[in-house]
């Protein structure tokens, strides 16, 4: 039974965050603002909230629960994340920061991707949206069946109840605020997050006697679960490490740097991110391993559970909200930023793009809003199943944003000659492989769809701009004035 203590520290944090949402509702006037806060974020709270937002409930929920089956052999999902975000802050940020504003001031990647190649068809920020809502649908679907999982052991409730429970402090706060409310909350979960992930494994590592011990027990328990190759193939070790590759292609993660308020402050938020990323991520490794060694004699029914178990065992009931609150965060900082580039894409790329192109600020923004509803709507009826499992409901979607928009992204920062057909090619059959790929299992077609789904769609662009007309000069211009500001 949940104590009085624990639950008093969840509910104070849970009104915290919706004052957050309150307070920034009165800053929000135009789509500009509430899709991307008017690009005017620091470079704390850019680092944070895109880790955050980024990290979802898989990395204190999937990821633990992954090292508690199968030890250090998970680090390989680890160490191609790191590396990952390493590349994307190092060669994707700046020039984004830059294009997306001398471009139009593309304020959404559809958006972004229309002005960087003049499509005046606006087939491919319709693509480009239609792709947004299909995997952030089952994303967002992810952190619902994460934050069903977390009220349900910690507080038992019915799994549909503490759906429906999360959800809800989650789309209030995304429809009032908009970006900078979900920035600033994902800028404080993604503190609460770390704290967890440092306090947790040591303690727990403590508790079984040190390190040593620790050690001792899982070797006795499972000797496998020491050995970072144990278990793998050269093809679950690529499919670990391709991880990484999904970083360029993520909107809920790149338009942080493009709201980022001055593009020179990117190196530090990247030494911030960078550094939050690899202690989080490395801690939610060694706080599954801990879990062989402590639930040895007891071993979890669902291995996702296994830092829930920790808050309540472990520490005092005050802590213990205080950490529920953290994996609360984790779950909630990816949700609504999901939630809101998908409302963007309705907003901006459909509403606005094909119904109602003279639609007024305050419309655009009320559509914005409404959509947040529906889409979690939808994404509640997804995680009905109480048996999904976090790990492959965020493997699939992360694999479908990197494989449609990942080399799109870098392709069109860095090479003049891509063309509009050759970005739509890329698009379609990026997103295309992925979903094939995914219905494909055994031998080669257990290598995570990511990779087939990067190369393709790499491939495509080259080929398709290459053997088409190359983009007009006004386009080559404007390529040429980012390469200056550079």
């Amino acid at each position: 039974m949940i104590s009085i203590p624990t639950l008093v520290t969840f509910i104070i944090y849970l009104v915290g965050m919706l004052a957050i949402g309150i307070f920034f509702y009165r800053m929000t006037s135009n789509l500009s603002d509430y899709v991307l806060g008017g690009r005017n974020l620091g470079p704390c709270v850019t680092a944070l909230s895109a880790g955050a937002s980024d990290m979802s409930g898989w990395l204190l929920l999937g990821l633990p629960g992954a090292a508690y089956v199968s030890g250090f052999s998970s680090a390989w999902i680890a160490i191609g994340l790191a590396i990952g975000a390493y590349l994307n802050w190092q060669f994707v940020a700046k020039r984004l920061r830059y294009y997306s504003e001398i471009s139009k001031n593309s304020i959404t990647i559809p958006d972004y991707f229309e002005n960087r190649f003049r499509d005046h068809s606006k087939i491919l920020r319709v693509i480009s949206a239609f792709v947004i809502l299909l995997f952030f649908t089952f994303y967002a679907s992810s952190g619902m069946v994460a934050g069903g999982k977390l009220f349900e052991s910690s507080f038992g409730f019915e799994y549909e109840t503490a759906l429906w429970v999360g959800a809800i402090v989650i789309i209030s706060y995304t429809f009032l605020g908009g970006f900078l409310a979900v920035s600033w909350t994902d800028f404080i979960q993604g503190i609460l997050m770390l704290l967890a992930l440092i306090v947790v494994p040591i303690a727990a590592i403590s508790e079984v006697g040190g390190w040593s011990e620790a050690v001792n027990i899982v070797g006795n328990q499972n000797a496998d679960g020491l050995d970072i190759f144990a278990g793998t193939t050269l093809i679950g070790i690529l499919s670990s490490l391709a991880w990484g590759l999904g970083y360029f292609g993520q909107p809920h993660i790149i338009t942080r740097f493009m709201a980022i308020k001055n593009a020179n402050d990117i190196p530090k938020a990247r030494l911030i991110g960078v550094t939050w990323m690899v202690l989080g991520l490395f801690g939610a490794v060694f706080t599954g391993f801990a879990g062989i060694a402590y639930f040895a004699n007891q071993p979890l029914a669902d291995p996702e559970t296994v830092l829930m178990n920790f808050t309540q065992v472990l520490f005092n009931p005050w802590v213990a909200g205080v950490l529920l609150a953290a994996i609360l965060a984790a779950i909630m900082s990816t949700i609504d930023s999901q939630l809101l580039v998908s409302s963007s894409a309705v907003a901006e790329d459909f509403y606005k793009a094909i119904f109602r192109k003279n639609a007024s600020d305050r419309e655009l923004v009320w559509i914005g809003r409404v959509s947040v509803i529906v889409i979690a709507v939808i994404a509640l009826i997804l995680a009905m199943n109480p048996d999904s499992s976090v790990l492959d409901l965020v493997s699939y979607a992360w694999a479908g944003f990197g494989a449609a928009f990942g080399p799109v992204i870098i392709i069109s920062l860095f090479w003049r000659r891509m063309n509009r057909n050759g970005a739509l090619a890329g698009i379609i059959t990026g997103a295309i492989t992925v979903v094939v790929w995914e219905k494909l299992k055994g031998g080669l077609f257990d290598l995570y769809e990511i990779v087939p789904g990067f190369i393709v769609c790499t491939l495509a662009i080259f080929l398709v701009s290459l053997l088409t007309s190359p983009p007009d000069q006004e386009v080559q211009n404007e390529f040429q004035e980012v390469e200056k500001a550079l």
